[in-house]
């Protein structure tokens, strides 16, 4: 392998994507006239052993067929419809066949209950969900609120009204005329919370994939007869792009599992597989080395590149990872807005902690608030260049937020980093309240307005607090109606009730009671000193 020349990559990188482009055609047509045909796109393995694998021949008829039922319900470019669906082959024939025909799938996770699918079809103006008999209820119990959501398509069993998708797949023709699109059309939304307000819709545009070859060639370092495999689940942006998109654009194979996970089950897939790229987040790693003894358990010896993201990852992981397994783990940094730009890449210098530098193609600086560089050294906000082609076109439907992102030509990601004596990126934490929590991007907001609906609930804040497994965790100060009534079964109660009411990844594993809040003068609650608080407690304020 021929030595990585950081500077060399950098200034010599230039953009060349095609003002004719289509997302869909990209990833699987193409690969079609030439001899990765019959190559796997996809492997697939669930919880109870099932598996599958399907070419790019496969693909490019499957989701031509998707696509072409979509247009028999009417679907024209622009369209909009919700993917709810666990890591089934479907996600990925769904989503391409959508974004052939110029339709804009929507991903959304399974564990989302009524309000939150309620929210995103109004929002988006959804006319249709795909999603299974098991994920369906909630999305029964909100159907008749959303005016613009004509259908519900199954991929196992269909019921009364709903529409099955293999009837919908096997009245379809193989042959479909691919949407003439443009590299800067709407391709798909990624729904990102936020500190304050209901999620927004992160439109992003069909020269998204191209966009992040960077990211796949340089961070992942994936190459022609590789397997790459993601932890993750299909429906967030990290391996949407890594664990699918990105390495069906350069023809290389992926594998995606439908289980919860387990680190063990894991290390198994590994072996039999034979994967050689890991992607996943740094619970996941900090999991994997909880086995003892993996390294002889298992032959793991596939393996040859690992890549993290979605928070900060310890070193201590990294260290001990390469001393078990012999292998780097190689840090980056991106949101659903813009994702992986900074990394660690194989050939820099690895500076355990760092977020690395910019990939090559892609420009960062740090600057203050109104989008001003600051002095070399100093912290402020990360921001990425306006221009760059895997950068997220706007806000669904909210132009003020999307007008407070964009400041003098630079994306703010609202990151808060420093650049070090040698130009490497550090993370020192957000500018605003957000919790990166293994993996999941989760809003305190969402989260107190689910503890405050708890009848014993007077008031609540949600911040982040330090753990030695998951780096963080989502916490919960609760002033109670009765303070006499604080107990630890009222501690497992308001977490169900949490549970049951959000997503579950978002609920408070730790609650607090408490008699009061800081606040600012204005009745604002002062998250960032109960974050201080809690790392005082937990680290000595480190």
């Amino acid at each position: 392998m021929r030595e990585f020349n950081y500077k060399k990559e950098f200034q010599s990188w230039k953009w060349d994507i095609s003002e004719k482009y289509n997302m869909g055609y990209d990833c699987v047509d193409k690969h079609i006239q030439t001899d990765k045909k019959n190559k796997v796109a996809l492997f697939w393995e669930d919880d109870d052993g099932n598996s599958d694998k399907f070419t790019f021949n496969d693909m490019e008829s499957l989701t031509n067929k998707f696509g072409n039922a979509l247009r028999n319900l009417g679907f024209k470019k622009g369209d909009r419809f919700l993917i709810r669906l666990p890591n089934l082959p479907e996600f990925q024939i769904s989503f391409l066949g959508g974004v052939k025909i110029g339709a804009v799938p929507i991903p959304s996770s399974v564990m989302f209950r009524p309000h939150e699918i309620e929210y995103r079809i109004k929002d988006s103006s959804s006319k249709a969900v795909i999603t299974t008999s098991k994920y369906v209820k909630q999305v029964n119990e909100i159907k008749d609120n959303c005016p613009t959501l004509k259908h519900i398509i199954i991929v196992d069993d269909a019921y009364d009204d709903q529409l099955a998708y293999d009837e919908l797949m096997k009245n379809s023709s193989r042959n479909l005329e691919i949407e003439p699109t443009k590299k800067d059309d709407m391709a798909f939304f990624c729904y990102t919370s936020g500190t304050t307000g209901n999620p927004k819709g992160t439109v992003h545009l069909h020269r998204w994939v191209a966009g992040n070859d960077p990211s796949v060639l340089f961070w992942q370092q994936a190459k022609n007869d590789d397997l790459l495999a993601h932890t993750g689940d299909l429906n967030w942006i990290f391996p949407l792009g890594n664990g699918f998109l990105y390495p069906w654009r350069w023809g290389i194979s992926t594998f995606i599992y439908d289980g919860r996970f387990n680190a063990e089950r894991w290390y198994e897939l590994i072996e039999k597989y034979k994967i050689t790229n890991l992607a996943s987040v740094p619970t996941a790693y900090r999991l994997f080395v909880t086995v003892k003894d993996a390294e002889k358990k298992y032959d793991l010896s596939s393996l040859r590149h690992c890549i993290s993201a979605g928070e900060p990852l310890n070193p201590e992981i990294i260290k001990e990872w390469k001393r078990r397994f012999g292998l780097n783990i190689f840090d980056g940094i991106g949101m659903t807005e813009i994702m992986v730009y900074l990394s660690n890449i194989e050939g820099m210098k690895i500076k355990p902690g760092s977020c690395g530098k910019p990939q090559p193609g892609k420009i960062c600086a740090i600057v203050d608030e109104n989008g001003k560089p600051v002095p070399h050294g100093e912290p402020g906000i990360l921001a990425v260049k306006q221009t760059d082609p895997g950068l997220f076109k706007e806000y669904w439907n909210k132009p003020d937020k999307t007008k407070e992102s964009f400041k003098n030509g630079w994306f703010l990601t609202g990151d808060v980093l420093y650049q070090d004596e040698d130009d490497y990126y550090w993370f020192s934490g957000r500018d605003d309240d957000l919790i990166m929590a293994a993996g999941y991007r989760i809003s305190p907001f969402e989260v107190e307005s689910a503890i405050i609906s708890h009848p014993d609930v007077l008031e609540c804040a949600v911040v982040a607090s330090p753990d030695k497994m998951r780096g963080v965790i989502v916490k919960a100060f609760v002033i109670l109606h009765d303070k006499n009534k604080g107990s630890d079964d009222l501690v497992k109660d308001i977490q169900e009730h949490t549970k049951m009411v959000a997503a579950p990844y978002k609920y408070p594993r730790e609650v607090e009671f408490v008699e009061e809040l800081p606040k600012t003068q204005s009745g604002k609650i002062k998250r960032k000193q109960l974050r201080e608080l809690e790392k005082e407690r937990k680290i000595g304020g480190k």
